[in-house]
């Protein structure tokens, strides 16, 4: 069984700075790994194709997507906030971000026990309805949610992040949807300091502590989203996928490894194979520390597999 890999070139074109940690580098480390660990052989590699603001609009407020267009700059970066820049590239890499997620959602749709990984950046678990945040400007798992609910006309979607960061702007996006069920893990407190307490009923969120250990990661994660994603009974399992929570990644302070990473691909798979015909569709979000981060995605992938 192989699993689609969708990438474009642009996304390697957005730089936020030489010493800014959300770089190009990350997904040289992930195309590495996956070619010294033979996976290259059995994913198939997709170009994404770019979302459309009417795409884009589903998730996010049209005044804020009409204004990041008007803002690319010609020359040189602007800030959105204090830790994401926008550059000459920058937008067409967010759009082909966006646009993977949906290429995705198009493709496990169309057949059974389909699942696919978008090697993309920028990342998007940050980015609210109205605000660019955390190195991400489009929420690239909430377009793909909406526009799976919309124009496959899916009744259930359910977003797994595992990402050592909260995932505040997928929250502040599908909150109160009840077609949505949202369920994050995350060290807390951690920038972006939310979630301590769920902003719907939709939200399953679990922060847990700096030097959490894997044992307790996945007790938590057992215990608090597998029963809760079983009865909601998901049409299509969508992931944030953060490798930052590893021990070798300096972001935060969580104790993962490798093994955990995989046992979390299997638990998804296991939900999609009950609940959704296999369906699975993967964000990359964060994951820092590049050789931990390559090792990562190829244990994700193969516990997927």
């Amino acid at each position: 069984m192989a699993i689609t890999l969708f990438s474009h070139s642009s996304c390697y074109r957005h730089l936020a700075g030489d010493d800014h940690p959300e770089q190009p580098a990350r997904l040289s480390a992930i195309n590495d790994q996956l070619i010294r660990s033979g996976m290259e052989y059995v994913v198939q590699q997709r170009d994404a194709t770019p979302a459309t603001k009417q795409q884009l609009y589903q998730a996010h407020c049209k005044l804020y997507v009409d204004e990041i267009f008007a803002k690319e700059p010609g020359d040189g970066h602007i800030w959105l906030d204090p830790d994401t820049q926008m550059m000459k590239h920058s937008l067409e890499a967010a759009l082909h971000a966006a646009g993977a997620g949906i290429n995705a959602v198009d493709l496990v749709l169309q057949d059974t026990n389909l699942q696919a990984f978008c090697s993309v950046r920028p990342p998007g678990h940050h980015a609210t309805r109205d605000q660019a945040m955390g190195f991400c400007i489009f929420n690239n798992v909430a377009v793909a949610a909406l526009h799976a609910l919309k124009q496959h006309g899916l009744e259930r979607v359910a977003i797994v992040d595992f990402d050592v960061h909260h995932g505040n702007g997928t929250e502040d996006i599908v909150s109160g949807d009840e077609r949505i069920l949202f369920c994050s893990s995350f060290q807390f407190p951690l920038y972006p300091n939310t979630g301590d307490t769920a902003s719907g009923d939709n939200i399953e969120n679990l922060p847990l502590p700096a030097l959490c250990k894997p044992a307790l990661w996945r007790e938590q994660i057992t215990e608090h989203w597998l029963a809760r994603i079983n009865d909601f009974k998901p049409q299509l399992m969508l992931v944030s996928a953060g490798f930052d929570g590893h021990r070798e990644d300096d972001m935060a302070q969580f104790l993962l490894t490798e093994d955990d990473y995989q046992w979390i691909a299997q638990q998804i798979k296991q939900l999609a194979d009950t609940h959704c015909e296999g369906r699975v569709v993967a964000m990359l979000e964060g994951g820092y520390a590049l050789s931990a981060l390559g090792r990562s995605v190829v244990a994700f992938l193969k516990g997927l597999m």
